[in-house]
């Protein structure tokens, strides 16, 4: 059943999001080719490899799911989440960033900003207050070691 949420979340939040709505903002957009073409898909599977370890570290770890209503039970701060206290966001900015740049649209560029924007609100307001008061210390300790966006250590390097 956890992964039918976690597949069910995902092709309805960060498929509308990275998929179904770059493509819609870009219907008539011709495809690059080339380098440009190989940095998208680089992005994409990082972005994708990315929001898949940490939908299952949230599965398997914190027995929950991306969704806020039936999050994860346990903190998770294993796998990706040594490093960045939102590498999932960051997986999905990612995979926007590929279709930029495999359209080459600056459109595409922008609305990476707003979802972004969105993200950092969503995080501040809401997420980081909601697992400080379901986590406590355990959370704040760990806000101290691990940054929001970027890693604040790097792995292996001390």
């Amino acid at each position: 059943m956890l992964l039918i949420k976690n597949l069910l979340f995902t092709f309805i939040v960060p498929g509308t999001a990275a998929v179904y709505l770059p493509l819609a903002l870009t219907p008539d957009q011709m495809v690059s080719w080339g380098i440009t073409a190989a940095a998208s898909m680089l992005l994409f599977l990082s972005g994708a490899t990315v929001y898949t370890w940490c939908v299952w570290d949230f599965a398997s770890f914190g027995r929950g799911t991306p969704l806020p209503l039936d999050a994860p039970k346990k903190l998770v701060i294993r796998g990706l989440y040594r490093y960045s206290r939102n590498p999932m966001y960051v997986g999905v900015l990612l995979v926007i960033l590929g279709w930029a740049a495999l359209f080459r649209s600056w459109g595409l560029v922008g609305y990476a900003l707003l979802i972004a924007t969105g993200f950092q609100l969503f995080i501040v307001l809401y997420e980081e207050p909601h697992l400080q008061g379901v986590f406590g210390p355990s959370y704040a300790e760990y806000c101290a070691r691990v940054g929001r966006w970027l890693p604040r250590r790097w792995p292996g390097v001390d």
